[in-house]
Parts: C-alpha cells; sequence; structure tokens
C-alpha cells in the first residue's frame, strides 16, 4: 500500500505527522503551498511542494517545486490530491486540512469525499479529530474506547444501508442524508466501533 501525506496551511497537528513519520507512515510528503511553513516549523523537509505559492509568499529552493498560476479553477489542496491519485497512492493522510476558513474546510472535505469515490483510502487530522471517509459498500473499523464522541455526516444527498456498531446509539441500515442531524454527537462506549455504508459517502469524525 502507497501512502502519501498532503500538508496544507491550516491547523497542523504536528504531534500526530511527527508521530505517525517516526513510524515511516509516510512513502512520500507533500507540503500544500503554506503547508510547508507548517512542515519547516518541526524540521521536516519534504519530497515535493506544490501550489501558487500566494500563501507561503515565496518559493522555496533546493526542493522540488512545482508551481501553478494564482488565477485557477482548482485549489492548491486538489492539485495535490490529483498528484497523489497519478501517483498511484492506495492512502492519504491529510494534515492542515481543518480548521481557521470554513470555506478551505467545506471545499477540503468535498474534495476528500470526491477523491474517496475515486478509490483513495483518506483519512484527514485534525487538532482534536481524525476524519474518515468511506465510500460504499464499505466499514470503517475501529478498537475499543472508553469515551469519546463519534459523529457521521452523508456527504451525498442520500447514503444507503447505514449502520453503525458499538456505539452507544446504534442505527441499522439507515438512509443518511445531508439535510440532517442525524449522526451527530454519538459515543463510545468500550466496544469495538463498525460504520459502514451500501451506497454513497461518509465522513466519519471520530477522535483521536
Amino acid at each position: 500500500m502507497k501512502t502519501i501525506a498532503v500538508v496544507g496551511a491550516s491547523d497542523f497537528n504536528a504531534q500526530e505527522f511527527a508521530r505517525m513519520d517516526a513510524q515511516s507512515a509516510f512513502d512520500q510528503v507533500i507540503a500544500v503551498d503554506g503547508g510547508f511553513a507548517n512542515l519547516e516549523g518541526i524540521g521536516r523537509k519534504p519530497d515535493l511542494i506544490l501550489g501558487d505559492f500566494d500563501s507561503l509568499g515565496y518559493i522555496p529552493t533546493h526542493i522540488r517545486t512545482v508551481r501553478f498560476p494564482t488565477h485557477k479553477d482548482k485549489s492548491d489542496m486538489e492539485l495535490a490530491l490529483e498528484r497523489a491519485k497519478s501517483q498511484r497512492a492506495d492512502e492519504v493522510f491529510a494534515f492542515g486540512a481543518l480548521g481557521r476558513r470554513l470555506d478551505h474546510t467545506l471545499a477540503n472535505l468535498q474534495l476528500f469525499a470526491r477523491f474517496s469515490e475515486a478509490g483513495l483510502r483518506v483519512r484527514a487530522i485534525g487538532e482534536r479529530e481524525l476524519v474518515a471517509f468511506v465510500s460504499g459498500p464499505d466499514v470503517f473499523e475501529a478498537p475499543a474506547r472508553e469515551s469519546g464522541t463519534v459523529s457521521v455526516f452523508a456527504m451525498n444527498d442520500a447514503c444507503e444501508g447505514v449502520f453503525e456498531r458499538g456505539l452507544v446509539w446504534e442505527l441499522d441500515d439507515v438512509t443518511l442524508t445531508n439535510r440532517t442531524s442525524l449522526g451527530l454527537s454519538n459515543e463510545l462506549q468500550g466496544e469495538a466501533v463498525l460504520i459502514g455504508v451500501e451506497s454513497g459517502t461518509l465522513a466519519i469524525f471520530y477522535p483521536l
């Protein structure tokens, strides 16, 4: 399995990135524009930096760089995900992609759902949560934990055959839409967790 980390300019969970990096979890690390500053802050040189460099404000030297024009129809994060897909990545961990600007966060969540549907296993890492994207038919699994809050949202008009096991409030063969709060704030209870969907894409917010 080929795993690529993409690092954006938003809130950066440096501790979790460093922990995974120390375990050689990433085959490649791509800095996405201002994400280079996040990596520079922990002394980690990326394998590649790409973007239009409007966030970073300068073009780094002595590193492999792909520059795009400022006026374009795709965000730098979208371009980074396309590059990961073209390099036959199986899995992408996105850091620095949640928080700060709400419009950027929403755009990134939509992109992660799209690339999940294209066959990438996408995980976004925030300050306190992992957001896993699951496109049906598929299942998200997590080991038992005593406490924590889990939220599950539809990234399509309708996600069919949704089930949740191991949480305080279980679901069984439910159609979850993107026009409801059903799925918000479920609770862990010391059991292994299974969350699945037959068709559609779920965004699963799971505590780190």
